[in-house]
């Protein structure tokens, strides 16, 4: 299979491109990546030897890089994003052009090189806050900030392009993800790494917002099953099944660096900040045999280990944000 990956120099993206290329010495990947803050083509130097792989640094915006990668793919799998939701809520324009007009220009370009399977790496975001109870994936979609908002918008038209126009088509929609390689601006490696350089750390309002943390490798092989086995046109829920709250993140945390509260700084709330997201994920695991594998009390301690033994990764990244 010739497989295209956008964003696969991002966090998420750059998983996924290890782990097929790792287990698969006859796969093609191209990665198609802009490079911009939080792509990081270091993320790819373990892999960057495999014969099948090739790097083509370029943005989904541009219908001619578009076109030129396009050509002689099997499949596209779109991690490309602008994803961090305070950056959305400062400006919405970046997200609008990457995530909506960049996936309408890769769908014009799937459609017309009659590409196969094209994979949506979408996020539980887009469908709001709920109290109680978990989304299916019929739930109506009910975006509370410019980054969500524009995640249901490309959803939609992924969905659209397979109902008009045949194209096979599946989207996936994740929990929050943790894990090695996350940009550092991400509240699981910005308390590390803030705890680590023994400075105090943000907290929203008091905490109470609840997410369910999936590793990523756990994320990576869910898109795999909905890659390889998903039916077209359908969305598959991926999750990690550990509902967690801000407060209690935040207590793992100081735990797993031996710091104390007085390090935790109260901050005003995040506009528009959604109480708590939970998915139901019985389909994909049911019709694709999903099951996370990492539970998250180690992965969350691999994960720190991580940070602590990859600081020339991530500084220099953490230097250029802050500054931003």
């Amino acid at each position: 299979m010739r497989l295209l990956v956008t964003g696969g120099a991002g966090f998420i993206g750059s998983e996924f491109v290890r782990g097929w290329l790792r287990s698969d010495p006859a796969a093609h990947v191209t990665v198609l990546d802009a490079l911009t803050y939080s792509g990081v083509e270091e993320n790819l130097a373990s892999v960057a030897h495999h014969p099948g792989y090739r790097f083509v640094r370029g943005d989904v915006c541009d219908p001619d890089v578009v076109d030129q990668v396009m050509a002689g793919q099997d499949a596209v799998v779109h991690f490309a994003a602008e994803s961090h939701v305070d950056r959305s809520i400062e400006g919405a324009g970046p997200f609008v052009r990457t995530n909506v007009v960049g996936t309408q220009v890769l769908l014009d370009a799937a459609l017309r090189h009659r590409a196969g399977r094209f994979v949506q790496v979408s996020t539980d975001e887009v469908y709001g806050s709920i109290s109680e109870g978990s989304w299916t994936e019929e739930w109506p979609l009910a975006p509370s900030s410019p980054y969500s908002a524009t995640k249901s918008a490309a959803d939609l038209l992924v969905l659209a392009y397979h109902r008009t126009h045949g194209l096979d088509v599946v989207v996936t929609r994740c929990t929050n993800n943790y894990g090695p390689h996350q940009f550092p601006e991400k509240v699981i490696p910005l308390f590390i790494t803030r705890l680590i350089d023994g400075r105090t750390v943000p907290l929203y309002g008091d905490g109470r917002h609840i997410r369910d943390w999936l590793h990523v490798s756990d994320h990576c092989r869910g898109i795999e099953l909905a890659l390889h086995g998903g039916k077209p046109g359908e969305v598959y829920h991926i999750g990690g099944g550990t509902e967690v709250s801000n407060h209690e993140l935040t207590g793992l945390l100081l735990d797993a660096v031996g710091a104390d509260w007085d390090r935790v700084t109260r901050v005003a709330d995040r506009k528009g900040h959604d109480l708590r997201y939970s998915l139901d994920d019985s389909k994909i695991r049911e019709q694709l045999g999903y099951a996370p594998e990492v539970p998250f009390t180690e992965g969350l301690a691999a994960t720190v280990d991580w940070y602590r033994g990859n600081r020339s990764w991530w500084e220099p990244l953490k230097a250029g944000s802050e500054r931003a």
